[in-house]
Parts: structure tokens; sequence; C-alpha cells
């Protein structure tokens, strides 16, 4: 298994900010977390609102409680929102079962954690999270 490091974790964030910028997205909050759902790393680009910490790390903590990326756990909630509903008590409210939730596999297709994006559309906030997985070398499911 593949250690999810804070270099890889900055290096995430970096091109998913990247992405964002390209596509010049609104301001992104971004949260790593690893495979047991502790926050490695967080940035919230200049002008991002005060919730996006939380709203990042929601939407990958429900990736990682569910073992799948959000937009899987998104369409759960739609088909069984009484299951999706139940995950968050448990969780405490953790869970954002919301597309933007990203799991990072490694090269033998383990489970490493996951990143969060929220400040953009949810498609959007998606789409940078793939980029920054992909350009740290990890394969991204975003389910």
């Amino acid at each position: 298994m593949t250690a999810l490091t804070l270099d890889k974790a900055l290096e995430i964030i970096a091109a998913a900010f990247a992405k964002g910028a390209e596509l010049k997205l609104r301001p992104l909050g971004v949260s790593v977390l690893d495979a047991g759902a502790h926050l490695v790393a967080f940035q919230r680009q200049d002008g991002a609102s005060f919730l996006r910490q939380q709203m990042s790390a929601g939407k990958a903590y429900g990736a990682l409680a569910i073992g799948m990326g959000s937009r899987r756990v998104e369409a759960f909630a739609k088909e069984r929102p009484h299951l999706i509903a139940g995950v968050s008590d448990v969780s405490g409210g953790r869970v954002l079962p919301v597309v933007g939730g990203v799991l990072i596999r490694d090269n033998a297709g383990t489970i490493i954690g996951a990143i969060g994006i929220s400040g953009d559309t949810s498609d959007n906030d998606e789409t940078a999270a793939i980029a920054g997985v992909e350009a740290a070398g990890f394969t991204a499911d975003p389910g």
C-alpha cells in the first residue's frame, strides 16, 4: 500500500488549483484525507467562503465512508435516502453526499485516501479533484 504523504497531498491540491485556474472556476477549498479519513491537508483559495473546509472534507469523508466516489454517493442519496441519512447520523453529520469527493487509489487499486473540493459547481469541483489526483500519479475514482 502506498502512503498518502503530506507532500503528495499538497501536490494534489496544487494541481487541483491549477485546473481550477485553467477552467476559471470560483475560489475552491480542497481537503485531502487519508484512508482512515484523517485530514492530511486543506487549502482554501483567497475569496473562498468560510465553510469550504467542512464542505470539501464532507465530500471526501462520504466517499471514504461508503467506499466509492461521491458521484455514486449522491446517487445513493437519491435512490436510498434512508441509507445516506443513517450513514450521516452515525458519522455525526460529517457526510456530504454531493459530487466533488473522489477516492484516491494507488497503482495496486487500493484506496489510500480521498479528495473533496467545494467552491464551484459540483461537476467542476469533481473535474479539479480528478486532475489533482492524476497529476500526483494516483488513480482517481469519482464513483
